[in-house]
């Protein structure tokens, strides 16, 4: 039978509705929205290998964890080499208590146990010591919820990837209760890794396959601190353009091998070969502890300090980042300032061709997105956003504006379903992003989130930013040389090092990750480079970006080389 869901009851306030949320999630039938993608087989051989749970060792002494076990791809291929193992040595012990597997969804759950239990005759156990080990072994029940008693020598799997906003309401709350790390935007992964941390013993250890946005990003942050502060990040693969799932992904996922441990040197690698005899070899490296350049295994020191985003680079590229940050300031810092366009959260409300937009002409601003910017240059393609700010911050008077007030009353449904005016009925119409109009006549530098290289464009000063694009303006730095450092490989550095890599090897132009560029003082830049930067960034020679950046920020021709191969 599955076990029930066990919540320590007393120490939930409306138990009801949690148990509500749990029951929904448990027999939800879309697996998008449970966060299951399944790990190619190759790929979970491989993590096995790497936790040391492999038949040469007495993995019967051992207790390993999963605690999403979906299709059973990594319980499956566990309990095959514990039942393998043990018959080898002619083990006669119980075999209760050497694994524990977690599931929430009941129709998953249910396929899995009959997979199991076919495995298991498979060994030629009877039909009652088939079901008494699954009855042990698997539990369906929530994993952040649910009792664990013990520690776990092992945790192994790949945690449900699962954004809050499809998390019933009350549930999310719990969640917040428990765990620290579920921070900001931090998506469902976050907590299992939390709470699987929590439960290794003494050099227990933990390798997950999941998304590897925790590892920069500003929801990471707390999750990075705990590794940071008392465990040992041993190995860290880059998944980068390897299939590591049955299901494409978008944001590419990476491999962790964390110990319950004190803090030490990690071993990276990256786009390994999915071929079995070379993720042998890889693992057995790894878990030596020792660099290997014929496999590409290098060994970096402290990438996990504090909450800092973690930097994989190898050590030539990181010494380089490090210098950088020691001698010059932040961009904000300075004189520039980084933003992000307006979000609407009803674009077909408040977007439509600036001549088509029938209200008053000071309620309407002419809009840039992505596609405006495609070529390089601003090509505008007539947009217009509608602005029910005053320049005062407040929001207009409807009264006042007989066409503005027409016009949102029409889409009055859509405008007043977003959580924006939910959560502030008395001002239904204002966009979730304040409009400042003096940003539309300000000249600024427009960047799209996500591009394979350096998209930077100048615009000269009378469209306003869509959400999608981040911008940046500065009353110190001229724009047209700011932008020349902007396109050049000095920057690529910093954004290489500090985003995540997108499906396709496209990075994330994000605000969090421009903020980390290091910019001279324009009051040290001489006439002489301003006007290379300059001319350079108007020809949109990026050879010439290149050249002249790297002579701004003094770069040594050994580092100017070790960009270029970058």
């Amino acid at each position: 039978m599955p076990h029930a869901l066990l919540i320590d009851q007393p120490s939930l306030d409306g138990f009801c509705p949690i148990a509500e949320a749990v029951e929904q999630l448990a027999h939800g039938a879309n697996p998008s929205e449970r966060g299951a993608v399944y790990t190619r087989h190759e790929i979970v051989d491989f993590m096995l290998d790497l936790v040391g749970y492999t038949q040469d060792q007495p993995l019967y002494r051992m207790r390993l964890l999963e605690p999403s076990f979906g299709g059973g791809e990594f319980l499956l291929a566990a309990v095959r080499r514990l039942m393998t193992m043990v018959q080898s040595a002619n083990h006669q012990g119980d075999l209760a208590d050497c694994i524990r597997a977690v599931e929430l969804h009941r129709g998953t759950f249910n396929a899995t146990q009959a997979k199991l239990h076919s495995l298991l005759s498979e060994f030629g156990l009877g039909a009652a010591e088939g079901a008494r080990l699954a009855s042990a072994w698997l539990v369906c029940a929530d994993f952040l919820l649910s009792s664990m008693p013990g520690r776990f020598d092992v945790v192994v799997g790949n945690p449900p990837y699962v954004r809050q906003e499809l998390i019933p309401a009350a549930l999310l709350a719990q969640y917040r209760k428990r765990y620290t790390t579920l921070y900001d935007r931090a998506d469902l992964y976050i907590p299992f890794i939390e709470r699987s941390l929590d439960l290794l013993a003494e050099h227990g250890q933990l390798a997950f396959i999941c998304a590897d946005r925790w590892t920069k990003n500003q929801y990471g942050r707390p999750l990075r601190a705990k590794v940071a502060e008392g465990f040992h990040l041993r190995a860290y693969v880059d998944m980068v353009d390897t299939p590591a799932f049955d299901t494409d992904v978008i944001a590419y996922p990476a491999i962790t091998l964390i110990e319950k441990a004190p803090p030490g040197a990690t071993l990276v690698a990256a786009r390994p070969e999915l071929q079995a005899i070379r993720l042998a070899q890889l693992a057995q490296a790894l878990r030596q502890g020792q660099p290997c350049p014929e496999l590409g295994v290098s060994l970096i020191e402290q990438v996990s300090t504090g909450d800092a985003p973690w930097v994989l680079s190898s050590s030539d590229q990181r010494a380089l980042l490090r210098r950088l940050e020691a001698l010059f300031p932040t961009l904000e810092e300075a004189g520039c300032k980084v933003g992000i366009g307006v979000a609407t959260g009803a674009d077909k409300a408040f977007i439509g061709p600036m001549d088509e937009l029938d209200v008053e002409s000071s309620r309407k601003l002419p809009l840039v997105t992505t596609k405006d910017i495609a070529s390089g240059v601003v090509r505008w393609r007539g947009s217009g956003v509608i602005n029910p700010f005053e320049d005062d911050g407040r929001l207009v008077d409807l009264a006042h504006y007989p066409k503005l007030s027409a016009h949102l009353g029409q889409h009055r449904e859509a405008i007043a379903r977003r959580h924006v005016a939910q959560k502030s009925p008395a001002s239904w119409y204002r966009t979730i992003d304040r409009i400042t109009p003096s940003l539309a006549t300000s000249p600024k530098l427009l960047i799209p989130d996500i591009k394979g290289s350096a998209h930077v464009v100048f615009e000269d000063g009378w469209l306003y930013p869509h959400h999608n694009l981040y911008f940046v303006v500065s009353e110190e730095w001229e724009l047209r040389a700011l932008h020349a450092v902007l396109l050049s490989c000095v920057t690529r550095q910093f954004i290489t090092a500090y985003s995540t890599t997108m499906q396709g090897g496209f990075l994330r132009y994000q605000a969090q990750y421009l903020r980390r560029i290091r910019l001279p003082r324009w009051s040290t830049v001489s006439a002489l480079m301003r006007e290379r930067l300059a001319q350079a960034a108007l020809a949109l020679d990026l050879a010439a970006c290149d050249k002249a950046a790297c002579e701004l920020y003094g770069l040594t021709p050994a580092e100017t080389q070790l960009l270029a191969q970058g």
